[in-house]
């Protein structure tokens, strides 16, 4: 099961003072060190953490998996289709949330999400659609052209007792769906290291993707050891 290390905070740190420090770029050898498999950056449309630099950069230098999330914008994919990352996750994204709330709205944006994914398809670059645990959406993003989902995790991470089970009821069943639909899984959001284990032990998902708890972590025990504690989580 692969590692995706989102490294939006440390940019989310530096913008609070519109300085240089913490560079997110400074982020990546010490995450890979740990044994992250890829690094992942969502991109907003307000800049509110990492900035067009940081992507430009990261495309250059990241050796692993580089996982852009974006919203479904003439704007990002003008962006994507120049950087050309290793993978794009297509989000819902509104500009006052603090994170995103939720998955893809992909029946309401059908079209405009198969239109965008036909555009970084010619491009060669392989599309995940971050969506809810539900397997009509998941049908839905079969039927677009999506090659992956990233199953949200945020409503199972904020549950607790009975409901945390149900939750995790959901996504167990939303993996095995998908996997039917010939999709790639992977999964993320609100992972942290008291709840991830559980997931972890879906092994049919192909990776997670998980950011604020590692790099909150790493305020306190450096970010390399953040990421192997982590790491060591998920294989077990």
């Amino acid at each position: 099961m692969l590692l995706g290390v989102n490294i939006d905070h440390i940019a989310t740190l530096r913008q609070a003072r519109r300085g240089i420090d913490p560079d997110p770029i400074m982020a990546v050898p010490l995450a890979i060190l740990g044994g992250a498999d890829g690094i992942t950056v969502h991109l907003r449309e307000d800049r509110r953490h990492i900035q067009d630099r940081d992507l430009e950069i990261l495309k250059k230098i990241v050796p692993v998996e580089l996982n852009l999330e974006m919203a479904v914008t003439e704007e990002m994919l003008s962006i994507a289709e120049k950087i050309k990352p290793d993978l794009v996750t297509l989000v819902p994204e509104k500009r006052m949330e603090l994170t995103t709330e939720g998955g893809l709205d992909v029946e309401k944006h059908k079209l405009n999400i198969k239109k965008a994914i036909e555009r970084l398809h010619r491009k060669d670059i392989p599309v995940s659609l971050f969506i809810n645990p539900d397997k009509n959406v998941i049908k839905l993003s079969r039927e677009v052209g999506s090659d992956m989902v990233e199953i949200h995790t945020g409503t199972y991470a904020n549950a607790k007792g009975k409901s945390q089970e149900n939750e995790f009821e959901r996504v167990k069943n939303s993996v095995k769906y998908a996997l039917e639909c010939k999709l790639l899984v992977n999964a993320g959001h609100g992972l942290n290291y008291f709840n991830v284990k559980k997931i972890a032990e879906i092994y049919e998902i192909r990776g997670l993707y998980i950011g604020h708890s590692i790099i909150s972590r790493a305020v306190f025990i450096g970010l390399e050891q953040a990421v192997r504690e982590m790491k060591q989580l998920i294989k077990r």
